[in-house]
C-alpha cells in the first residue's frame, strides 16, 4: 500500500513543495487508499496535483479526461518540465500519431494520458483502451456531466459506459476521482450519480480564496475606469471579460490606441488568430487580454494579477471560475466586476435566444437572479459566494469591496429629484435614453412628438451630456430607486424609495470609486524581481514553454527574497523540484552568485574608503 510519506517525498522531489495543502492531503490520501473520490476545490487550489501525484505512485497509466485542447497541452508541457512522461490524444492528432501514443502507454512509457471526453465515444479508442494498463481515471471539470452544471457537455456522459466496458472486457475497474471548482450541492450529487462513483469520498476544500480581493462597482463610466485601471497596472498580467464580441473589439481598440499591449479573444476570430492571441498572453508578449467567456477554461497561467469583468456574467459559477483565474500562484490579486443594469437585459436576451428547454431556461433565470443579488449585496462578497455553493459564511473576509469600502460619498439628492420628477411627468412609459434626452433639453423628433419640450423638467440637466444623465439613471436603478421593465424595449419606473426622495424624506448619495491602487505582495526588491522575470522569459523562449512553467511568480518572489547561491538552498524554495533545478537552476544560481560577488567587491571598496 502506498503511504503518505511516499506521496510527500514525491511531492518534494518532483514539484519542490514540502507539504500538501489541507484539501490536497485529504484527497490524495483517499486515492492512494484505493477509494473513489470527488474533490471540489476553488480555481487555483492545486487540484491537478491531486491526480498527477497519485498517477506517479500508482502502477500502469492514469487516464485524465479533460475538456479542452489548450488545457491538455499546458498540463503536458508542465509535466514534461517536471520530468514526468505524459501525452495527450485529441482531434489535432492524426490517427497514426495517436496510435503511437497508445503503444507508448501500453508499453509502460507513459504515466499520464490526457484525452477529450469525445474520445470515449470513439469505438477505435475504446477497443484500444481495453489493452492499456489503466489503474486510475481522473475526470477534470466534472461538473460538465450534469445538465445543471454551467458547462454541460453531453460527451461526459460517455465516461460511465466506458468504465463498464473495461470491466466487461475482463479488466479490473480503475480507481476514479472527479474534480471541479464550481459545483453546488445539487450538481455534486448529480455528477456522483452520473459518473457511477458509488460510495465515494467527498472532499470540499472550500471556495474561499484569501489572496483574492473582490469588488463590485456600480454606475461607473466603464471605459474610462477600465483604461485607468489597466494603465496603473502596466507591468501586471490581467484578463478583461466582456459579454459580447462588440465590447471585446471596442475595448481592445481603445487599449491599443492608448498604447497598451493588449490581445483579444472571442469565438468570431479564426482558430489561428485565437491560438496566436492565447499564446501571446501565456508567454507575456501581451500583458492584458480582452475576451468573452470563450477564453480561459484550462488556461493555467499562474501570474494573472487581476480579472476585470466589464459586464456581469450570467451566473455565479461562471463568475467564480473566471475571476478565479487571478492569483493562481497565491499572490494577492484583484477581481473587479463593473455592474450596469443593462447587463441584466443582455443576459436575459442570451437565455431567451438559447435553444435550451423551458426547464433549463427557468433554471438559468434562477441562477441569473443570484448573480444580480451578488451585484446588489452590501454584505461580504466572499461570504455570499460561500453560501451560494453550500458553505456556511464565516466571519467577514475584510478584503472585499463591501468589507473595505474606501469610496467617497457625494450628495446627488437634487439630481435624483430632477430625474424622478421627469420620469413621473413622462408617465413612466419611456426608456432611459428618452428620459435623458428630455432632461438634457433635446428637441429631437420624438421629444416634440410627445410634447415633452413643454415639461418643467425639460432641460433641467442641460449642463450634463445625455450619456452622463443616462449613467446617473442607471446608478439610481442599481441602488433600488428605479427599475427597468422586462422586454425588448424596457421602460424605467419609480420604486417606493423614489417617492421618499421627492418628498424630501430621504437623501441620495452616490459612491464614487477612488482609483484602486495595485497592491505590493511583499517587500521584495522589485528591481531584482524584474531581472528574474527577464531571465525567466529568456529561459522560457529557449525551452518553448510559457514563462510560468519555468517558475511561477510566487516562486520567483521567494527567489528574489532568499537569493540562493547553492543548489541545496535553491531546492528549499517552494516550487523548485529536482527536475526544474536541473533544467532551469544554473542561470538563476549564476545570477545570484554574481550579485554576491559584486556585493563583496563593493564592501571591500567601502573599507578602503
Amino acid at each position: 500500500m502506498i503511504s503518505m510519506d511516499q506521496a510527500r517525498s514525491a511531492l518534494k522531489r518532483v514539484y519542490g513543495y514540502d507539504d500538501f495543502r489541507a484539501g490536497q492531503k485529504r484527497i490524495i490520501q483517499h486515492i492512494i487508499e484505493g477509494k473513489n473520490t470527488v474533490g471540489i476545490m476553488p480555481t487555483g487550489g492545486g487540484k491537478s496535483i491531486c491526480y498527477q501525484l497519485p498517477a506517479l505512485l500508482l502502477p500502469g497509466v492514469t487516464l485524465v479526461v479533460s475538456p479542452l485542447i489548450s488545457l491538455m497541452k499546458d498540463q503536458v508541457d508542465a509535466l514534461h518540465s517536471l520530468g514526468v512522461e505524459a501525452a495527450f490524444i485529441n482531434s489535432t492528432l492524426e490517427l497514426g500519431v495517436a496510435g503511437g501514443i497508445l503503444r507508448q502507454a501500453q508499453n509502460g512509457r507513459l504515466k499520464l494520458l490526457y484525452v477529450a471526453p469525445e474520445r470515449l465515444e470513439s469505438e477505435w479508442f475504446r477497443e484500444r483502451a481495453k489493452t492499456l494498463p489503466i489503474s486510475f481515471v481522473a475526470v477534470d471539470e466534472a461538473h460538465c456531466v450534469s445538465q445543471w452544471g454551467h458547462d454541460f457537455r453531453t460527451s461526459y456522459r460517455a465516461i460511465a459506459p466506458f468504465m463498464r466496458e473495461l470491466e466487461e472486457a475482463g479488466r479490473p475497474r480503475p480507481l476514479m476521482a472527479a474534480f471541479t471548482a464550481t459545483a453546488t450541492p445539487e450538481v455534486t450529487e448529480d455528477l456522483t450519480r452520473l459518473l457511477e462513483l458509488g460510495d465515494s469520498e467527498l472532499v470540499v476544500t472550500g471556495f474561499k480564496r484569501d489572496n483574492l480581493a473582490f469588488t463590485v462597482l456600480r454606475g461607473e463610466e466603464r471605459k474610462a475606469f477600465t483604461l485607468d485601471y489597466v494603465r496603473r497596472r502596466e507591468h501586471q498580467a490581467g484578463i478583461i471579460y466582456a459579454s459580447t464580441r462588440k465590447d471585446v473589439e471596442d475595448l481592445h481598440e481603445m487599449l491599443r490606441r492608448a498604447g497598451v499591449a493588449a490581445g483579444r479573444y472571442h469565438a468570431g476570430l479564426d482558430d489561428e488568430e485565437r491560438a496566436r492571441m492565447q499564446e501571446a498572453f501565456l508567454y507575456d508578449d501581451v500583458r492584458v487580454i480582452v475576451a468573452t467567456n470563450a477564453f480561459g477554461m484550462g488556461i493555467d497561467k499562474s501570474n494573472v494579477r487581476y480579472v476585470l469583468h466589464y459586464n456581469m456574467p450570467k451566473h455565479m459559477e461562471a463568475y467564480v471560475q473566471e475571476a478565479g483565474r487571478a492569483g493562481r500562484d497565491g499572490e494577492p490579486s484583484e477581481c473587479v466586476l463593473l455592474f450596469h443594469p443593462q447587463d441584466i437585459l443582455t443576459q436575459k436576451f442570451f437565455i431567451e435566444q438559447s435553444e435550451a428547454t423551458p426547464e433549463r431556461k427557468t433554471h438559468e433565470y434562477k441562477k441569473l437572479q443570484s448573480m444580480i443579488d451578488y451585484c446588489y449585496t452590501t454584505g461580504c462578497l466572499q461570504n455570499y459566494m460561500l453560501r451560494y455553493f453550500g458553505e456556511e459564511g464565516e466571519e467577514e473576509c475584510g478584503t472585499c469591496g463591501s468589507c473595505k469600502d474606501e469610496r467617497e460619498s457625494i450628495d446627488i439628492t437634487t439630481e435624483a429629484q430632477k430625474i424622478f420628477s421627469c420620469i413621473y411627468r413622462m408617465r413612466e412609459r419611456f426608456g432611459v435614453s428618452m428620459v435623458a434626452s428630455v432632461l438634457k433639453g433635446s428637441r429631437n423628433k420624438k421629444v416634440i412628438q410627445y410634447g415633452f419640450e413643454k415639461l418643467p423638467t425639460h432641460g433641467e440637466m442641460r449642463h450634463l451630456t445625455e450619456k452622463a444623465i443616462a449613467d446617473l439613471i442607471y446608478v439610481l436603478i442599481a441602488e433600488g430607486y428605479l427599475q427597468l421593465s422586462e422586454g425588448q424595449y424596457p421602460v424605467v419606473r419609480l420604486l417606493p424609495l423614489a417617492a421618499e426622495v421627492l418628498k424630501g424624506q430621504r437623501q441620495v448619495t452616490q459612491r464614487v470609486a477612488k482609483s484602486l491602487k495595485p497592491k505590493t505582495a511583499s517587500a521584495v526588491d522589485e528591481t531584482v524581481f524584474e531581472q528574474l522575470r527577464l531571465l525567466r522569459r529568456e529561459l522560457a523562449q529557449k525551452a518553448g514553454v510559457p514563462p510560468y512553467i519555468v517558475f511561477n511568480d510566487s516562486t520567483l518572489r521567494e527567489l528574489a527574497e532568499v537569493q540562493p547561491t547553492t543548489e541545496a538552498a535553491m531546492l528549499r524554495i517552494k516550487g523548485v523540484g529536482e527536475a526544474k533545478l536541473k533544467q532551469f537552476g544554473a542561470p538563476f544560481l549564476a545570477f545570484f552568485q554574481q550579485r554576491e560577488e559584486e556585493a563583496v567587491k563593493l564592501d571591500s571598496q567601502e573599507e578602503w574608503i
